[in-house]
């Protein structure tokens, strides 16, 4: 499979060719690219040209088989977007095709009693109008910050769309998140979305064909699997920007919430959230090695705002090549969730920015109403030559795995994770 989309990519893309063409050339190609049996030949090709025909005729259709699949609303120019459940014992997670967005996570607490422990809207309106503060997204291009919005690869400059002050934030005006992905498998547990990102997109250099993957293999685990390849050097950075609230969802805030975090340094930002290229001990407010309540230190933290910083993991990795990266746990609801991923930095953030806008139920998200623990490669890295490199080049493949695991119990839980 994926000599077949390296095939796909080098021999169409670079011909800009679109998505009819890709339809129609398809099984020619399959032949080249792949050494397998007729049959599956047969089979890959005619499952790459109905998704290239879809793409092409924007007939965005609610495949056949969870009966939780429904189309909630329509983008502005007509396109239906299909919210997609997934469920496993008593895990259910919600999935839109719009910016490939977790919409829903629904947990039991140490009572037994299922609840939303995340951040989000009862209609599609306020994800497809700018409304949403990146609830729930796929963050790309580039997740994170770029420093006023330039790069340069290769010896050429590029200029991005700056959306975020001076600087870019988040792939764009018109990122990942604000894209409809079409969806390439789906089963009761498990679903794949993609999307073609075109060359110039937002400013990016290369065409990028991205998937993301959410997945229930446990009772108790979310896992989000990302790819990516190019036809030119470009940047990628995925991540997913979900607002957590293990209490109620984000009816409350979430400054009881004790934290920990695996990381013994950080990169400390500029008054503009840019990365001064410093990487340092963690101390003070900074220190989240050994669990703590968010409010007990958020006023220390970037002046009273409270989080918003990239966390240097330890880079000790077990034998699932994923390394611990935090672990929250709220009392209340004794709901308590684990983060393992391959990244090299995760964003932390205590929704320092959410200023009242009105989410599921028509609860005001107020600030810290919700945290976000944005597993990536660090911010403004395409500025920073000594920060893990987010440069992704033909015949490479980008791989990026985050585990969420879930429980709930009377006590914190402690010891490795």
């Amino acid at each position: 499979v994926l000599r077949y989309e390296r095939a796909i990519m080098a021999s169409l893309l670079r011909r800009r060719v679109g998505a009819v063409g890709l339809a129609s050339a398809a099984a020619a190609v399959t032949a080249v690219a792949l050494g397998g049996a007729a049959d599956e030949r047969s089979a890959l090709s005619r499952h790459l040209s109905q998704v290239a025909q879809c793409s092409a005729s924007r007939a965005w259709l609610v495949p056949p088989g969870p009966a939780g699949n429904r189309v909630v609303g329509r983008t502005r120019d007509g396109k239906p977007v299909v919210q997609r459940t997934l469920q496993h014992g008593s895990l259910t997670v919600q999935v839109l095709d719009w910016g490939a967005t977790l919409s829903s996570v629904l947990l039991p607490d140490k009572r037994g009693d299922v609840g939303e422990v995340t951040l989000g809207f009862d209609e599609l309106t306020p994800y497809t109008d700018g409304t949403s503060p990146y609830f729930g997204c796929v963050a790309g291009r580039n997740a994170n910050r770029i420093a006023k919005g330039r790069f340069t690869l290769d010896g050429e400059d590029f200029a991005l769309a700056t959306n975020n002050g001076p600087n870019h934030l988040h792939g764009g005006d018109a990122g990942f998140d604000k894209k409809l992905w079409f969806c390439e498998a789906q089963s009761e547990t498990s679903l794949t979305l993609a999307l073609i990102s075109e060359d110039g997109d937002q400013g990016y250099p290369g065409c990028v064909l991205a998937r993301v993957t959410y997945s229930l293999p446990t009772p108790n685990q979310l896992r989000i699997e990302y790819a990516a390849i190019t036809d030119e050097p470009t940047l990628v950075n995925l991540t997913n920007h979900t607002y957590w609230n293990l209490k109620d969802g984000g009816r409350s805030n979430v400054l009881n919430h004790q934290v920990e975090l695996a990381a013994d340094l950080y990169t400390p930002v500029d008054a503009t959230s840019i990365p001064t290229g410093e990487v340092r001990f963690v101390k003070g407010a900074m220190d989240l090695r050994k669990p703590v309540e968010i409010g007990a230190k958020i006023k220390e933290a970037d002046n009273g705002m409270g989080y918003d910083h990239n966390f240097v993991m330890r880079g000790v990795f077990g034998a699932d090549g994923l390394q611990p990266v935090a672990r929250v746990y709220e009392p209340s609801s004794g709901r308590w969730m684990t983060v393992r991923s391959d990244q090299p930095g995760v964003q932390f953030y205590t929704g320092n920015y959410l200023d009242g806008v009105k989410g599921r139920g028509g609860a005001p998200y107020r600030r810290h109403h919700g945290l976000c623990l944005e597993t990536q490669k660090f911010p403004d890295a395409a500025n920073k030559a000594h920060f893990p490199s987010t440069v992704l080049r033909p015949g490479e493949v980008y791989h990026h795995l985050t585990v969420h695991e879930f429980g709930a119990s009377d006590a914190a839980p402690h010891g490795p994770f």
